[in-house]
């Protein structure tokens, strides 16, 4: 019998408690493997003079030092643009490039080895901040727009405009697996790689480039991985392509396997944000005109950054309709590792521009912002009013629960009554202060790129009624195989337990796209559907056949096959599968799915990109020492909508980890860099990720459940769940400018400035500026 959604936990649960869940550095490694170990740049930009491996290349057990002019193919792993040189030939592009690569024996001889390599350079200015590229007017592209109406023209009608700037930290993706990579060419000369990789497909395309080979002659696979949020989408191509090369010219096997510290100052982050923003709105808060300049951090190459950008300036509206509204991107050009996918992929540093405009607007008219929030949001026409439910964009907000999920909200956390017990609460504490909010979240769905949603699937049903099941997701504890058990079991009428699922393997599923966008089980969950009908399609025919009835009638469920006629006749699913081999019918069969409905003109800023949104609403609870500017979390309610869900502790999983994730970002993640662009924060005793002490002991989780049926054909009904919840967090950022705006006189304060993130120095800082009157 197939699990229910409330039943079902991860299939690799037991694996991950016990530490049998092999991942790709746990392998048992092949006789005469190799390591190797970078030669960093010590210098955030500068010309290379020379590279001098002599010293390192006579020390017993090197192979060799690899430097550009050791790849065959192209030197280049660019995602999107050829600007990302796998190993730099003249110029060091950020503090600890790696220049070159030792292969040695062993890792412990490979560091030591590139300790010995000479590296002479010319050290050239560098950039280092997004103010510092705005000056030097240093950009990877030209200005990216997206536009509806004149809002130029509406600003100037409008009643009231405010103007203001926002700059947004990054933030590490301190996943548990650091970048990691094996590789081995075989006897027939095909590179199989091992790696740590959320999209196994360009991985191969990567190598294979670098390599100069066809794409057949690579193979990519991906065990599992113990953590990604998008820092594996493209991030781990130059490390597979490193240890393939190295592979290449020394003839052995060889793994890579970056310590945490190497992990972060060479990986790109989330990108840091300047969003500066002018609105002009009319004295109940209603949002007309809204200009918003949106510069990420782009780090010193490309890598997904322009798309990163056009998502934050398509969700700057969060699930705010605005009349009139622009929004342009840059991306500025910086001497910092390359910033690259993180959860949310933009989406939250243009949500939070958004929300800082909103609390802005509501705090100027000394309105509640929850109710200012709610007065924007996006809504169906009425009757004889203007349809509020076109996105700037030009695409319609469907399926909009919204407005039901955040009443239902205000009323469980009962917000109101709460709100005045706080404001009770801080008449009488003049060092400690309380803050209450309330945030919304809509969350597209889909890929900004149109190509890259489609997904394919491979199912197997052998002889004896076993099944194995292919698809081009990877696993990075997210619970994507088990959801597609959970779909291949429903769909076959079979239990889970009778379902193998199998490494994802650039030769089993091709052209596949990353598993990322919170995409990952609509995608690979309809390629899955789509493989196992065909074979039910196959089946149903020989069943009925053996049951005397139509192949209309006939059932697959619970591990039998029976017919509606009532005969009351049952087959054991092995029993047909043996007949159906029998009578020679093919029992192997691909799935594939493309999301429909899908368009987007980049130059137009115009389109159809998400095939849906996700929809959720938090409410958070701080208390804020006056003395210290530390805060507590003492209370979380979130209501989320995640459709029909096909494992509901999987689900609340994603939520409540991305809530965590989004408070870290939001809270404590800090990054710091010297003036020479080292990154100083490059360990957990300098890098603060939330801990067990920042959750609160009050966490309270709702799934939402819809009224009606959605419009679009999603996978059994259930909804994207990866990115949509991380943004719930905004609650905390605004619940604690709530409680540092009640250190001052509220009738006076028209601004609270709050930094991203609101670390215990910024909440301090943001105290004494209420404390001195109206800010800044």
């Amino acid at each position: 019998m197939s699990a229910s959604p409330a039943s079902l936990r991860h299939e690799s649960a037991v694996g991950h408690v016990t530490g049998r869940a092999i991942y790709t550095d746990e392998q048992r490694p092949p006789s005469g493997m190799l390591s190797v170990y970078p030669v960093q740049a010590p210098h955030a930009h500068a010309r290379i003079l020379a590279i001098d491996t002599t010293v390192a290349l006579a020390m017993p057990g090197v192979h060799a030092v690899l430097t550009a002019s050791d790849v065959p193919g192209e030197n280049d792993t660019g995602p999107i643009f050829h600007d990302e040189p796998l190993m730099p030939s003249d110029t060091v592009m950020f503090h600890g490039q790696a220049v070159a690569w030792v292969v040695a024996d062993d890792e412990a001889l490979a560091r030591a080895a590139a300790q010995r390599v000479s590296v002479t350079c010319e050290a050239l200015p560098a950039l280092l901040s997004i103010e510092q590229a705005m000056a030097a007017q240093a950009f990877h592209l030209p200005p990216a727009r997206v536009a509806r109406g004149d809002a130029g023209a509406a600003m100037a009608r409008a009643p009231l405009r405010l103007s203001g700037q926002l700059q947004i930290g990054g933030q590490d993706h301190f996943y548990l697996e650091t970048q990691a990579s094996w590789v081995e060419i075989d006897s027939e000369g095909t590179v199989q790689i091992v790696s740590s990789t959320q999209h196994p497909t360009e991985t191969q395309i990567i190598v294979a480039r670098v390599l100069g080979l066809p794409a057949h002659r690579v193979v990519c696979r991906s065990l599992r991985m113990g953590g990604g949020f998008g820092g594996k989408e493209t991030q781990a191509n130059p490390y597979a392509a490193i240890a393939a090369l190295a592979a290449y010219r020394t003839g052995r096997p060889v793994r890579i396997k970056l310590s945490r510290g190497l992990d972060m100052q060479m990986t790109g982050k989330r990108h840091p944000f300047l969003g500066r923003y002018e609105v002009g709105f009319d004295e109940r808060g209603h949002l007309l005109a809204l200009k918003v300049e949106l510069i990420a951090d782009g780090g010193w190459s490309c890598d997904l950054s322009p798309p990163v950008l056009m998502r934050a300036m398509v969700h700057v509206d969060n699930a705010y309709f605005v009349p009139d509204i622009e929004i342009t991107g840059l991306i500025a050009r910086t001497h910092l590792a390359s910033n690259t996918a993180f959860r949310g992929f933009g989406g939250p540093q243009g949500m939070l521009v958004g929300e800082e405009v909103l609390e802005r607007v509501a705090r100027h008219l000394g309105l509640p912002a929850h109710e200012v929030r709610e007065r924007n949001f996006y809504r169906p026409a009425a009757d004889g009013q203007f349809d509020r439910n076109q996105t700037h964009y030009g695409q319609p907000v469907v399926d909009n629960h919204l407005p039901a999920l955040w009443t239902q909200l205000l009323r469980d956390s009962a917000f109101l009554a709460r709100r005045e017990a706080i404001e009770a609460f801080n008449a009488g504490s003049p060092q400690r202060k309380r803050g209450i909010a309330i945030t919304p979240v809509k969350f597209g769905i889909s890929f900004n790129k149109t190509e890259y949603n489609q997904a394919g699937a491979l199912v197997h049903i052998y002889s004896d009624g076993s099944v194995q099941l292919n698809h081009g997701g990877t696993e990075m504890g997210q619970g994507l195989h088990t959801k597609m058990l959970a779909v291949a079991s429903r769909v076959l009428g079979v239990a889970m337990a009778r379902i193998r699922i199998m490494p994802t393997s650039t030769d089993k599923v091709p052209n596949t796209s990353a598993t990322a966008a919170s995409s990952g089980t609509d995608l690979n969950g309809q390629a899955v559907k789509a493989a196992c009908e065909t074979l039910i399609a196959r089946l149903r025919p020989v069943a009925a056949e053996l049951l005397g009835t139509t192949p209309e009638q006939v059932r697959f469920a619970d591990d039998a096959v029976f017919a509606d006629d009532g005969n009351g006749k049952r087959l054991r699913f092995e029993a047909v599968v043996a007949a159906a081999y029998s009578a020679r019918i093919s029992l192997s069969s691909t799935g594939f799915y493309r999301t429909p409905g899908l368009s987007w003109n980049p130059q137009t800023g115009q389109g159809h990109p998400f095939y849906y949104f996700a929809f959720g609403a938090a409410v958070s609870e701080v208390e804020v020492c006056g003395y210290t500017g530390v805060h507590t979390l003492r209370r979380v309610d979130l209501l989320h909508d995640v459709g029909d869900s096909l494992a509901i502790a999987i689900d609340r999983g994603q939520i409540e980890g991305g809530f965590v994730q989004g408070l870290g970002w939001l809270t404590c993640e800090e990054l710091r860099w010297n003036e020479a662009g080292r990154l100083l924060t490059d360990a957990p005793s300098t890098y603060k990720i939330p801990t067990v002490c920042e959750v609160p002991e009050d966490f309270r989780l709702t799934l939402f459940q819809r009224s009606e049926p959605p419009t679009t054909q999603v996978i059994f009904g259930s909804k994207a769940v990866g990115e949509p919840p991380f943004m719930l967090a905004m609650s905390v950022r605004e619940a604690l400018r709530e409680a540092v705006a009640a250190f001052g006189d509220a009738g006076e304060i028209s601004e609270v400035p709050l930094g991203a993130p609101a670390t215990p120095e910024a909440i301090l800082t943001a105290i004494e500026r209420v404390r001195g009157g109206v800010g800044p």
